[in-house]
């Protein structure tokens, strides 16, 4: 059987990050990909968190091919009939160092595929892996093609749905309880009417999140990030809720609703959808997080269950990239010594917990239980924009004090045994 040092399943962002980080210390590396081409079948909705990572790798983030630094933060909280949106502005979210960036995955994967073959890895598109192979209990390489290939050591950074590692044992199998479905639209716009829109200086970007009426009172929300030419709208929810849900509604029925609200549909005029695409997202936070290493194998991004929805941020990708430079230096520890056994690659879950993604991850680890309560996508966007509503509302009797109604919208919504116990249950984010 062919054999090399290691072979990484699974081209994306954490599989690349290991690749590249072991090529460029020599280390003999075989990347398989199923896709054609690495970030075909990426669908991430597009926002790159790069402070965490500037210091893994500092020599590619500024010539990646990022779309625009975030300099805008809206959130909007939308009921039957109004909406209210928070825009948040800092010149710290860009600066000479912007804390993060919107991206299109199909392009950011391609260039760090071609940096990796640039180090000397191989990276081997249209490649589906059908089994990770086991011998006495180790993994020892992988059956892709009709062909058996060995390796020292195998990094499992196959994504979300975990079928080689749920198969091989590695992990467990993804329940619908701890996923989300993500599906998103490629809208095609001059950069000069992005800018208009979201009241953006020349290459500035946003990043706007949606909650309540837009998923139809299930767990989840509505996004948009905008490109250099194009805008990323895209909406996930719960797989659990969707899927219990008894009046039939597809998913993709509540993105094209969506696009329709009068709130969004100016957002959107005059653009022309490029792309549509679909995957699912793991939400079930640390909890969920198998063993990291065992003989023969580590497991990354995705795969690892390293996502996290913070509520007013979402992150995946700068995960990803920490556990794939993670990765390599735990397998060039483990070639130094020759030893891939699990304790000659324990330093990989050690440096993770010790880094800030599995701190992050455990800091979060009540917010998974705080987001099955359904008042959050229910209640609380309805009655911000009511409350708001009525205090800008003039109508034909004399007005009452803008005290009072504040506190009559107050004592009608947020002043009640259901909401104190909400209130109670933050202390534990």
């Amino acid at each position: 059987m062919e054999q090399v040092e290691c072979i990484v399943v699974g081209g994306g962002l954490a599989g690349l990050s290991a690749a590249y980080g072991l090529a460029s210390a020599g280390v003999e590396v075989m990347v398989l990909e199923r896709g054609d081409y690495s970030g075909a079948k990426n669908v991430t909705g597009g926002r790159l968190y790069v402070k965490p990572i500037r210091g893994f790798y500092p020599e590619l983030w500024d010539e990646a091919p990022f779309e625009r630094p975030v300099a805008r933060e809206l959130v909007t909280m939308m009921g039957d009939g109004a909406h209210t949106t928070i825009e948040i502005a800092a010149d710290r979210f860009t600066g000479e160092r912007p804390q993060s960036y919107t991206v299109l995955r199909a392009k950011l994967d391609q260039w760090l595929a071609e940096k990796v073959a640039e180090k000397g890895a191989v990276v081997v598109p249209n490649m589906k892996v059908d089994e990770l192979l086991r011998k006495d209990g180790r993994i020892i390489g992988v059956r892709a093609g009709g062909d058996e290939i060995g390796a020292s050591v195998v990094i499992v950074a196959e994504g979300v749905l975990r079928l080689l590692s749920s198969e091989a044992g590695l992990a467990a199998e993804p329940q619908a309880k701890h996923h989300a479905l993500g599906y998103k639209e490629v809208i095609e716009l001059p950069a000069g009417v992005i800018e208009d829109r979201w009241r953006l200086n020349p290459g500035e970007g946003a990043a706007q999140l949606f909650m309540g009426e837009c998923t139809k009172g299930m767990l989840g929300g509505a996004f948009l990030y905008t490109n250099k030419e194009s805008i990323s709208l895209g909406m996930v929810v719960g797989m659990e809720a969707l899927r219990t849900r008894r009046d039939g509604i597809e998913s993709w029925q509540l993105l094209d609703a969506f696009k329709e609200l009068p709130q969004i549909k100016p957002l959107v005029a005059g653009g022309a959808v490029a792309e549509y695409s679909a995957h699912s997202i793991p939400e079930g936070g640390i909890s969920q997080v198998p063993k990291l290493a065992g003989d023969g194998y580590l497991v990354a991004g995705d795969t690892a269950g390293l996502s996290l929805n913070a509520l007013v941020t979402v992150r995946g990708m700068d995960f990803a990239i920490a556990s794939g430079y993670y990765a390599a230096e735990a397998v060039k520890k483990a070639r130094a010594a020759g030893d891939f056994t699990a304790a000659g690659l324990a330093g990989y879950e050690a440096s993770l917990r010790d880094s800030f993604v599995l701190r992050d991850l455990e800091t979060a680890r009540a917010i998974p239980g705080f987001m099955e309560n359904p008042r959050l996508f229910t209640h609380y966007p309805q009655a911000v924009s009511r409350l708001l509503e009525s205090v800008y509302t003039v109508g034909e009797q004399p007005q009452a004090g803008l005290f009072k109604k504040a506190w009559q919208g107050a004592k009608r919504d947020f002043i009640n045994v259901a909401t104190v116990k909400d209130a109670w249950s933050l202390r534990k984010l």
